[in-house]
């Protein structure tokens, strides 16, 4: 800081000086009167002002290097969220993997019980089918059978009217009657 200040100091005395001696009208001692008078000045210029211009530069270089530590602090704050971003945002993708899969895993454990429920009621209705069909089916060979048997009945009947007698008869009667009576 001190080092600028001197800079400017001879940035501005070497052309006031460089001013003062190269004035051609003027008696040399009235411009080495008028030099050092210069000199003087600015030295009491700079011995006046060295003060508050070190205070501001000071004060100026300490707001700079407050303001690049809370710089330094906020990015640091800032790279810290960033990383709870990323692992929040890994653990919610894991989490999201891990409900997908047991929703993937549920949806096929339930296809797999409807596709066991359906069959279950196939066979149920299969068997019933099954069932139905044996009814139905004793059901027609009973019926059959005595139609059958009725037709053999009338059959046999007809086959006996004509050829069974008056006489046949009569004995079957006495037959029936003498079974009759015994059996009492």
């Amino acid at each position: 800081m001190i080092r600028r200040s001197v800079l400017i100091l001879l940035l501005v005395l070497v052309p006031v000086a460089l001013h003062a001696a190269g004035a051609e009208h003027e008696t040399s001692s009235s411009g080495l009167l008028k030099f050092i008078n210069m000199v003087l000045f600015l030295g009491a210029l700079f011995w006046v002002l060295r003060k508050p211009i070190g205070n501001a530069l000071r004060a100026r270089t300490e707001a700079l290097r407050q303001a690049a530590e809370e710089a330094r602090e906020r990015r640091l704050k800032a790279d810290q969220m960033a990383k709870d971003i990323q692992t929040r945002l890994a653990q919610i993708e894991l989490d999201v993997r891990s409900i997908r899969d047991r929703a993937e895993a549920e949806g096929e454990r339930q296809k797999r019980e409807l596709i066991a429920a359906g069959q279950a009621e196939a066979a149920k209705i299969l068997q019933a089918a099954r069932s139905e069909v044996d009814n139905r089916l004793k059901l027609a060979k009973n019926e059959l059978t005595e139609y059958a048997g009725e037709l053999a009945a009338e059959r046999a009947e007809a086959i006996l009217r004509e050829k069974i007698t008056d006489e046949d008869r009569h004995k079957l009667f006495q037959e029936s009657l003498r079974e009759v009576s015994e059996s009492q």
